[in-house]
């Protein structure tokens, strides 16, 4: 795996960053095909305010895409992975306000785990999400849900978990989003108490009406999975998850074609 901080390749980090520190930072996970990263312009987006909204100076834009796109020119395919951190700062929960952005590239391999269009199976985790209005959406450093989550099982065989809110609704999987459907409605839960809004679920949400799918974004219940014609998972690496079985304790809820997830992977290899 190659290392870039701040533009330069290296192997070690000041240790008094806040990203460090405290989580003081946010990151993007990008998937490179054919040298170059898909929906670049959306993660750039999504990141720009996540500094906006944590009040952290942002690298400058093309300085940041010029140094994406270089590195994303080393491999074919790959995981580009990149952390802004507020930067190096004294002791204390407040900022001195004259930290200067620290900003983290790194380029790894893509692990397959086979076939792009082959269903999963995922779990209902028993970690719940907290509310926190004012960081809901983001993708910041502070990832410890959804770590003790993934924690909860180690069977091969489950790709993906849930995890709820303390309302008992539904919210997203530990690295990715959670999209059903029933007749031509897409739903996927709203994220403005908990979770992360991903780049995937973003792009779901603005293709689907090209086929003719009529999205939604609401609180959804769990049984709700139990009614569902399709369910699929989303995130920007392994892009559109069709979801072919659902385990809750000794629950099994097994799902018939992926129609959507199908058209919305065949629309994304166009791009």
């Amino acid at each position: 795996m190659s290392v870039w901080i701040n533009g330069r390749l290296a192997a070690s980090l000041d240790s008094r960053d806040r990203g460090l520190q405290y989580g003081d930072g946010l990151f993007e996970t990008m998937r490179v095909r054919g040298g170059a990263v898909r929906l670049l312009d959306l993660h750039l987006e999504r990141l720009l305010e996540g500094c906006r909204r944590l009040l952290i100076d942002p690298p400058d834009p093309l300085r940041l895409r010029r140094e994406i796109e270089r590195a994303a020119s080393r491999r074919a395919a790959a995981v580009l992975k990149l952390i802004v951190t507020r930067g190096v700062g004294p002791r204390g929960y407040r900022p001195s306000g004259r930290e200067r952005c620290t900003r983290i590239l790194s380029l790894a391999p893509l692990q397959h785990r086979g076939a792009a269009d082959a269903p999963v199976t995922v779990r209902i985790c028993q970690m719940r999400l907290g509310h926190n209005e004012r960081l809901a959406g983001l993708k910041t450093l502070n990832r410890l849900e959804s770590v003790l989550a993934r924690s909860e099982w180690r069977d091969a065989k489950v790709r993906e978990g849930l995890l709820r809110d303390g309302d008992d609704t539904i919210v997203c999987g530990t690295m990715s989003n959670l999209f059903l459907r029933r007749g031509d409605v897409l739903v996927t839960p709203l994220l403005d108490r908990c979770g992360v809004a991903g780049v995937m679920r973003r792009w779901v949400l603005g293709a689907s009406g090209r086929l003719g799918l009529d999205a939604i974004e609401r609180r959804v219940r769990l049984d709700e999975l139990w009614d569902a014609d399709e369910v699929f998972m989303t995130n920007a690496v392994a892009g559109v998850m069709s979801v072919a079985e659902v385990r809750h304790g000794a629950r099994r809820l097994r799902l018939g074609p992926a129609r959507a997830a199908s058209q919305l992977r065949a629309a994304l290899e166009l791009l």
